[in-house]
């Protein structure tokens, strides 16, 4: 039996796993209304599995009055009409595990849509059953919140409620009201909807916010946050999170989350845990094999440089020791801006789309793409007229737009709407996605599409990038090298960040077998922006 094999053999699944993300409103649109939908997805899987990733994983397709897109939920076990039925799903399931991928959707839990019938049902009262479902509380005897926590969107994390005489808890919209986690029978309906999702045959989910799921049930103030000289756009920025969120039984439920998907072989579960300092958290998530399999945070997504030292510090936070988790990294989502806009000049784009590809393919832990990514989409500037991001119109214009990550994926460069729909879409097209249009890029060989594939192919043909340990050898201003090994393979991955020639020190590469070389790179020396595997 062949390394591969072996390793193969030994590991879930999900385990050095690379994982595709789609925003379902802006993937594909199978009905001609300018948004995307679920049957779409299901028609341009190919294209996914063609990429040779292992996993999709769905943002929100749930019933939602679409106040922030799909994360304000009015029913968790259905889908809204806006992306199909049920049977779509279903569909999309069956059409994904045909062609070998595994289907990951979202949970939502810290928090519902104010349509959902669960809040209408408590916001009647105070002694109707669903009551203490949500987090109510009184006003002060002044009549102001009652504390000072405020909205991750804006303003006060409290609204009033008339007909309850209280004030309700958001830490995100004031339609999307924060679930009483504390209550067991908050917990027990919404482990149904995991349970729901899981008998229709998807593989795992990643957990939307999970850190804010909890809350402190005394309702202290949150403490100032020192001025850190970032700048601060939002009250939320001002304080630390210390009580809205967080709570110190959190990983108890989650440790019921994870009983339930391992009634179920070779699901996988990821966490998103925001915040300046996440990593307590990821860990506490994600230790042993009782809580979550996986967690990931922001250290890429809102990096306004890629430099070695934000590599080196972001893999040292996961150590490959018993009872760490395994971590998964992304350097683009639906929040956070195109990476090639946040870190490169235009002029290089090519070339450090190509190198930043194969960095978080070689990096230790799970590689999730977002959409587009495999074409090189750069964020595109929205007008104000064309926003539909709630925060980036509440904040605007110190807040950057989610809308500029989330325009639609170009199929066909000379199609109208680049074959993403025949209507006009949700959001603009950017104005140089045309040409990254699949079309154009399945036939040019040097094409970021077809980089894409062969790295991610490379990925797989070695045991120490799936799942072997990662050792950083070099790290400064500008060189990135580092190892990962398993068993008897040694792998060698350098990386120029900069866009200046850099030579690599000899005794790095000695002896050593390139694999795999970017944009120019040589055992001893990288143009801009270029790198190489070796063996």
């Amino acid at each position: 039996m062949t390394m591969r094999e072996l390793s193969t053999e030994a590991r879930p699944w999900w385990r050095g796993a690379v994982i595709y993300q789609i925003y379902p409103r802006s993937f594909a649109d199978s009905n001609g209304d300018g948004v995307g939908d679920l049957p779409g997805i299901t028609a341009r899987l190919d294209h996914v599995a063609a990429l040779g990733v292992d996993a999709v994983w769905i943002s929100p397709f749930f019933t939602s009055p679409m106040r922030d897109f799909g994360y304000d939920i009015a029913d968790f076990c259905d889908v809204d009409p806006v992306f199909g039925t049920l049977a779509d799903f279903d569909a999309l399931v069956a059409r994904a595990h045909a062609l070998g991928l595994k289907v990951l959707i979202d949970q939502v839990y810290s928090h519902s849509s104010d349509q959902h019938p669960w809040f209408q049902e408590s916001r009647t009262s105070r002694t109707n059953p669903k009551a203490d479902w949500y987090v109510w509380a009184d006003a002060k005897p002044d009549g102001s919140p009652p504390n000072n926590w405020q909205s991750v969107f804006g303003g006060p994390a409290w609204t009033w409620d008339a007909r309850r005489g209280q004030y309700y808890l958001h830490n995100f919209l004031r339609e999307q009201p924060d679930l009483n986690f504390h209550n067991p029978e908050v917990q027990a309906a919404t482990l149904a909807t995991a349970k729901f999702w899981l008998d229709r045959g998807v593989d795992g989910f990643r957990l939307d916010a999970i850190n804010f799921t909890m809350h402190d049930p005394q309702l202290r103030d949150n403490p100032p946050a020192p001025d850190t000289g970032q700048p601060r756009t939002r009250p939320f920025d001002f304080q630390q999170h210390l009580y809205n969120q967080s709570h110190a039984d959190i990983p108890l439920l989650l440790e019921k989350l994870r009983a339930l998907a391992d009634l179920y072989l070779g699901r996988f579960t990821v966490a998103e845990v925001g915040g300046p300092s996440p990593e307590a958290e990821m860990h506490l998530f994600t230790a042993g094999d009782t809580r979550l399999n996986s967690a990931y945070g922001f250290n890429f997504l809102y990096a306004d440089r890629l430099t070695p030292a934000l590599v080196r510090d972001a893999v040292a936070e996961w150590p490959d020791t018993p009872g760490t988790g395994w971590p998964s990294w992304a350097f683009e989502n639906h929040d956070a801006p195109r990476a090639l806009s946040r870190w490169v000049a235009p002029e290089h784009r090519a070339a450090f789309a190509a190198m930043k590809m194969l960095l978080l393919l070689a990096l230790r832990g799970n590689a999730i793409l977002y959409y587009g990514e495999e074409l090189g989409l750069t964020q595109v500037d929205i007008a104000f007229e064309d926003l539909q991001d709630p925060e980036a119109i509440a904040n605007w214009p110190l807040t950057l737009s989610r809308d500029g990550a989330r325009t639609p994926m170009p199929w066909v460069a000379d199609a109208p709407h680049a074959g993403f729909s025949v209507a006009r879409p949700w959001l603009p097209i950017g104005a140089d996605h045309a040409g990254l249009a699949v079309d154009r890029q399945e036939a040019d060989p040097a094409s970021l599409l077809n980089h894409t594939r062969r790295l991610i192919a490379l990925r797989h043909a070695h045991p120490a990038l799936i799942e072997g340990a990662m050792q950083v050898l070099h790290a400064d201003e500008t060189l990135l090298v580092f190892a990962r090994s398993l068993g008897e393979e040694y792998v060698l991955c350098a990386f120029n960040l900069s866009d200046a020639p850099i030579d690599i020190p000899t005794a790095l590469l000695t002896g050593r077998r390139i694999v795999e070389a970017l944009n120019g790179g040589t055992d001893s020396h990288l143009p801009p922006y270029a790198a190489l595997v070796a063996r």
